[in-house]
């Protein structure tokens, strides 16, 4: 017997355990423990996220409704806010600055009243992703979920608001001679490779926004610059012909500029394709693919970081 007594205790020696001499890393691996918390793979995020897609729908809708649930006019607010935009950028660009010239009247409603719907899906999509992991902290620290659900959730929040929106631009062109043809179908392609794009961007600034918070405060001005230079409010063609090719090639060719004028093409009769740069519908895809796949990964790259800190 190894038991020995010492002051009326007995102090007994414990026999050797199989898992003695292991280390930490050793014994998870042994019995198929994983660190709380880790990023899984790729290909398992993208599962995760596809068993979460009645989430991620129910998200964005309920957030659709909440947001202009304190307002007499509600949901109405949604068509408003961008017309109210597109009439100030009318009197101002459009009757003081003359910035339609070269179109008609009834060109230059349409193209206005759709640069602005079109501009607003992206931006709202990319403010609404700074603030989705920084602004969503509690949802973040309570729960286990692939956080990129919140930046899909809130893009797609803000499709949904512009697809709202459509009735009224459609509404618009049509009053404005504009009338419904087979070109209208080119709508769904170019709507959804800059959703694909949005997604995308809104992912990347959901990462960066998580740890710079202040980068909220910031991106109005971002994306205001980028908005005039974008040609929401006048042709880029037209009003740089006096200036080197290659500064109206870079205008013409950012994405926000890109699906901006293949959804005139297609709803607007007369905005034609000499309009639109070359390659346009590559360029679009490009663009869609480059910031889809790349925001992805570069969100779920920092997965196990979100939230804490």
């Amino acid at each position: 017997m190894s038991d020995t007594q010492q002051g009326g205790a007995v102090a007994t020696s414990a026999p050797p355990s199989v898992d003695d001499g292991l280390t930490p890393a050793a014994l998870a691996e042994k019995y198929g423990l994983s660190v709380s918390g880790a990023r899984p793979g790729l290909f398992e995020y993208v599962r995760e996220l596809w068993s979460r897609r009645h989430f991620i729908l129910a998200f964005s809708s309920a957030k659709l409704t909440a947001q202009y649930s304190q307002a007499k006019l509600g949901q109405v607010w949604q068509v408003a806010t961008p017309l109210l935009n597109a009439l100030v950028y009318y009197l101002i660009f459009g009757l003081i600055l003359d910035a339609g010239r070269g179109m008609t009247k009834d060109v230059y409603i349409p193209f206005l009243v759709t640069g602005i719907f079109v501009f607003t899906f992206t931006q709202s999509s990319v403010m609404a992703g700074v603030r989705a992991i920084s602004g969503n902290l509690g949802l973040v620290r309570a729960l286990h979920f692939p956080r990129a659900s919140l930046p899909i959730s809130f893009s797609l929040q803000q499709l949904q608001q512009l697809l709202f929106s459509m009735i009224v631009l459609v509404a618009i062109a049509i009053a404005f001679g504009s009338y419904p043809s087979a070109r209208w179908l080119l709508l769904l392609p170019a709507l959804f490779l800059q959703f694909v794009f949005n997604v995308g961007l809104a992912m990347i600034m959901a990462r960066m926004g998580s740890k710079t918070p202040d980068l909220a405060q910031l991106m109005p001005f971002v994306m205001r610059t980028w908005m005039y230079a974008s040609g929401v409010m006048f042709s880029i063609q037209t009003m740089l012909a006096d200036k080197p090719a290659w500064i109206a090639d870079i205008l013409m060719y950012n994405p926000a500029a890109v699906y901006m004028d293949l959804i005139r093409f297609a709803l607007i009769d007369g905005y034609g394709a000499e309009n639109l740069p070359a390659h346009v519908w590559m360029t679009a895809l490009a663009w869609a693919l480059v910031f889809g796949i790349g925001g992805f990964v570069y969100f779920w790259k920092a997965e196990e970081r979100y939230g804490r800190g």
